[in-house]
């Protein structure tokens, strides 16, 4: 059934705004003044069209954690799954959560089952989203399966946000480290040269080097700042065909500190996710299918696959993910236990929570290193600045009181 939106006013001319399902307009509004209402404006909501790459999320930050949260709750509560659409969606302030949901509950109405309904909105909802939400509806158990997936979506935001505040200050601390060296050498440096050409003293090595990197910056700094963005864009490109990309992940894997912590980050979510799709009920070889296209690293989504190949002519997973050096070995042998005791949701769990535990440290110790390291390599750049200024002043000085 067709949803409409309304503006309308109560006896008290209190402003009323929602949504309605009705056969058309002049239904839409019968049905708002038999609920005393007066309709000022009724609209039909336009469906939700299949999103692309550029199109606006309704979903921004934890919204999807506390919408599915919310959903949660009212399911479990017995509230039909329509309606628990529905007054989600008259608590809704963006109006394109409002239109998602009215789009929802109409395919549901229709018929089509939820996990169907979300992927019309594969942006919003991804894959592993969908097949949690299809195995709760297969074992009836949607409520509970649902609060999983929010708690599970809550921690896979708590660790990105814990990395992302660990590196924001060394990252902010660096870029401002590059804009102030650049400041001193393109302008403060060709001020204090020009008084030094003057002079025709033979001038000190520091000294030259500084000036030949300043004259270097100003005449060809715009372009070499155009040829840095034009490789950064040109090296996206090529690192979206899989052989290259898989090439450079495998190596970015190899890296003393990073390749470290991309190698936990990952195998963390991979963990995580399959178990939440074990414990839903998903058969294994689908929960690995989804599971390994969380990976952002290719190198170790390839080693994914692999697993999976191995899994479906009949090795255990613990197997499987042992040959895998790319990922943890604390990752395999709980799988292994898992299996061995029938519990291999939870101990995937455990791993994953160990693995993003040891994500956090590393973090958390790469940052503590890295701030005062960068404020060393900022002084000692500055000093270095301030030395080529000073030593033809000390020599000028030298040779007047000779």
């Amino acid at each position: 059934m067709p949803a409409f939106k309304y503006d309308a006013l109560d006896n008290a001319g209190k402003n009323h705004q929602g949504l309605v399902e009705a056969d058309n307009p002049r239904a839409a509004r019968a049905q708002l003044r038999a609920q005393g209402l007066v309709p000022m404006d009724v609209q039909p909501v336009a469906p939700v069209r299949k999103q692309t790459r550029w199109s606006r999320r309704a979903f921004k930050g934890a919204g999807l954690t506390v919408w599915t949260r919310q959903l949660a709750g009212l399911v479990a509560a017995g509230l039909p799954l329509e309606r628990s659409l529905s007054a989600l969606a008259d608590e809704a302030e963006d109006p394109r959560q409002r239109d998602l949901m009215s789009q929802l509950k109409s395919e549901v109405n229709a018929g089509s089952p939820f996990a169907r309904a979300l992927a019309t909105a594969p942006r919003e909802f991804d894959e592993v989203y969908r097949a949690v939400v299809a195995a709760g509806e297969q074992s009836g158990a949607l409520g509970p399966v649902l609060e999983k997936l929010a708690d599970d979506l809550e921690e896979q935001q708590r660790l990105r946000s814990e990395l992302f505040g660990a590196l924001a200050y060394p990252v902010i601390v660096c870029f401002i480290s590059i804009l102030a060296v650049s400041f001193l050498l393109t302008y403060v440096v060709p001020q204090v040269a020009a008084v030094f050409t003057q002079t025709r003293q033979t001038l000190p090595l520091l000294t030259r080097v500084m000036m030949g990197t300043s004259d270097l910056l100003r005449q060809w700094g715009l372009l070499l700042l155009v040829l840095a963005v034009g490789g950064f864009f040109g090296a996206r490109q090529i690192l979206k065909q899989e052989g290259p990309r898989q090439r450079f992940d495998a190596a970015w894997l190899n890296l003393p500190v990073l390749g470290r912590l991309s190698r936990g980050y990952n195998a963390a979510r991979f963990s995580g996710t399959l178990a939440m799709l074990a414990g839903a009920g998903v058969p294994i070889l689908k929960a690995l299918q989804a599971a390994a296209e969380t990976l952002s690293n290719h190198a170790m989504r390839a080693d994914a696959m692999e697993a999976l190949s191995q899994v479906r002519e009949g090795a255990p997973l613990g197997a499987a993910l042992a040959g895998k050096k790319r990922f943890p070995g604390l990752l395999s042998m709980f799988a292994r236990l898992g299996e061995q005791t029938g519990q291999l949701p939870d101990m995937l769990q455990r791993a994953a929570t160990q693995l993003g535990n040891e994500v956090k440290r590393r973090a958390m110790t790469l940052a503590t290193l890295l701030e005062p390291l960068l404020i060393v390599a900022m002084g000692g750049v500055v000093m270095l600045i301030v030395l080529s200024v000073l030593l033809p002043i000390i020599d000028m000085n030298r040779l007047a009181t000779q």
